[in-house]
């Protein structure tokens, strides 16, 4: 069902949208400070175009790569399983789940955050959690790479949102962790909401695998 040969169109757009717009702001400061998500100012000065633009700068090119590497890994497929699944609306339903990631993954932090002038955050992660997550939905015990480690997509995603939590509750390392956990729940949630048959199709596959 899930193959590699299939047109990236959407995928490969946002891609290079993400990374067009990156590689501007890192040689431009003032771009950076206008598009990078800072609640206080959503808040105060009402630049609600914060909630989406943060998600197309990142902090160095390793951010980027890594935000974008995993999401042209995930969704060139789930593009092609939408379409499957959705004909003509696919472009709708994926642009959705992104876009819809990227904003849910954010507003925990703004609620947090919007009285702390000093606070920002960037980067794609909020979408990209979300469209991996609703792959997970459709092949859990599908083999992924992480740091070059092969593991099934459903072990991947517990030890996702273990660390996640963990590395939230500590703090240290400038990461916004609650972004991932929202955006992952987000791409659950969506899933369900769009594709009915989803979980009880993911249910019977957990089924057959233990049994």
């Amino acid at each position: 069902m899930l193959r590699d040969d299939i047109s990236i169109t959407i995928t490969l757009v946002l891609v290079l949208i993400n990374a067009g717009v990156s590689f501007a702001a890192f040689n431009n400061q003032a771009l950076m400070d206008k598009l990078k998500f800072n609640p206080y100012l959503i808040k105060h000065r009402k630049q609600w175009w914060r909630f989406f633009t943060h998600g197309f700068v990142h902090a160095d090119i390793m951010h980027l790569a890594f935000n974008m590497i995993a999401f042209y890994s995930f969704g060139r497929i789930m593009e092609q399983l939408y379409h499957q699944l959705f004909g003509e609306k696919a472009i709708l339903y994926f642009l959705c789940l992104y876009f819809g990631g990227l904003l849910t993954a954010i507003i925990p932090t703004y609620e947090k955050h919007k009285n702390d002038s000093w606070y920002n955050s960037v980067g794609a992660s909020g979408a990209v959690s979300s469209v991996i997550f609703a792959f997970i939905v459709y092949a859990p015990f599908s083999t992924i790479a992480v740091f070059f480690v092969p593991m099934p997509a459903i072990v991947f995603s517990v030890l996702y949102v273990a660390y996640s939590i963990y590395a939230g509750r500590r703090g240290a390392d400038n990461v916004n962790h609650s972004a991932h956990l929202s955006g992952a729940l987000f791409g659950l949630l969506f899933t369900a909401i769009v594709d009915p048959q989803a979980y009880p199709h993911f249910i019977e596959i957990i089924k057959n695998r233990l049994g």
